[in-house]
């Protein structure tokens, strides 16, 4: 008890002296906080244009702009108290008497409603708390409306393509038991964003498969889930996702949507304790590297974690040095030369889903749009029967244009 008050008398003469202090200074020159302000408007901005790029989601979205917003009013407070210092500001009397008239009305109120001796709210209470907003949070059914009500339609197919999912479904309400149609259908139904569709297939497929189904099924299916719900992780999808992990601990997709998850209602320490190896595991084009990439720095700090991000895999020096001495001409040549070589690759080898995407990309960045959107329609078939590989392509294809 002696302790407490010695330390609270001595924090309390602390910071009077630090407010006496700040009265009798010179303001600072420069309005630091005014330039702090025009970078969190700056960095908003940002978090819109990434959004409309796809590159956040809607949920992520909105921890960046509470958590930017809160230290623009931070900002804001300090640049209102520069502006009054700059001005003459608050006498320094008048502001020792603030000082000690606060450090009393402190005491006074601790007096009468604190309860000395006691300690903080404990970390399991706070812990606790997280838990319950986990365990409350909105179900897949509920998530999937409501994001369903506030996206805009989805464009219609191609007539081609309607008719070819037509007769795919028929098919399959023939035969229910078929695996590998299954999996095409929630592919398919998942590509033209019908995802309840998709998730009804990829559910039958695992009953189907029973003990069978592994890691990728289960991962898959939370995907669609977690598209469905416009990047929401429902309590639904939080369970495959677990037992995609249960299944295969390394999973790069699943411990990514899981520390999606985390952050969404509080635990950005999990968040971090996930994203942060998965980072450093994961090859340059894991589909997930640039998402982690772009948040894991304020996941860091929300989660009170000094952290600074390894450096991105990219070109060597010499390689930079040398397009650096190009001519245009040259450079496009080499750039148009690289992307004919991918393409021979694919063509003869195959390759990964990244690879399929980087051609489509570079075709379309050349303005060869007709090319990537039949490299695109080819890699679906290839791929069809990988929902990862497809909603890589699908959101290529929504980056440049593409159907």
């Amino acid at each position: 008890m002696i302790i407490f008050w010695a330390a609270a008398i001595s924090l309390t003469v602390f910071v009077v002296a630090v407010l006496v202090r700040t009265a009798f200074s010179a303001p600072r020159s420069e309005p630091e906080a005014a330039k702090d302000i025009e970078i969190y408007k700056a960095q908003l901005r940002e978090v819109d244009r990434d959004v409309e790029r796809g590159v956040v989601s809607a949920a992520d979205a909105e921890a960046l702009r509470t958590e930017i917003a809160r230290r623009l009013l931070a900002a804001d407070a300090a640049a209102q108290g520069q502006e009054a210092r700059a001005k003459g500001g608050t006498p320094p009397v008048a502001t020792l008497l603030a000082a000690l008239t606060v450090a009393g009305i402190t005491l006074g109120t601790y007096l009468a409603i604190g309860a000395p001796g006691y300690g903080d709210m404990p970390l399991a209470a706070r812990l606790e708390s997280y838990e319950m907003r986990a365990e409350t949070r909105r179900s897949q059914a509920e998530a999937q409306a409501a994001y369903l009500a506030s996206r805009p339609p989805a464009a219609e197919p191609a007539p081609r393509d309607a008719a070819l999912m037509a007769q795919m479904r028929a098919v399959m309400a023939e035969r229910p038991d078929d695996a590998r149609g299954l999996a095409i259908l929630a592919r398919n139904e998942a590509a033209l964003g019908n995802y309840a569709a998709a998730i009804t297939a990829q559910e039958q497929l695992i009953a189907v498969l029973d003990a069978a189904a592994g890691a990728p099924h289960y991962r898959d299916l939370a995907e669609i889930m977690i598209l469905a719900a416009g990047g929401y992780v429902s309590p639904e999808a939080e369970a495959a996702l677990r037992r995609a992990l249960t299944a295969d601990p390394t999973d790069g997709s699943a411990r990514y949507y899981l520390g999606l998850m985390h952050s969404q209602f509080g635990r950005v320490d999990r968040t971090f304790a996930l994203w942060a190896p998965l980072l450093e595991e994961s090859p340059a084009n894991a589909p997930w590297v640039p998402f982690i990439r772009q948040q894991l720095p304020t996941i860091a700090e929300l989660a009170g974690v000094r952290y600074v991000l390894p450096e991105g895999r990219g070109p060597s020096e010499a390689d930079i040095a040398a397009a650096a001495e190009m001519s245009a001409e040259d450079r496009a040549d080499m750039i148009a030369g690289m992307v004919e070589g991918l393409a021979q690759r694919l063509a003869t080898q195959g390759g990964p889903p990244e690879d399929w995407a980087r051609l489509i990309a570079a075709q379309a960045v050349l303005g060869n749009q007709e090319t990537a959107q039949a490299i695109l329609e080819e890699a679906r078939l290839v791929f069809a029967d990988r929902a990862d590989a497809l909603n890589l392509f699908q959101r290529t294809a929504i980056e440049q244009d593409l159907r």
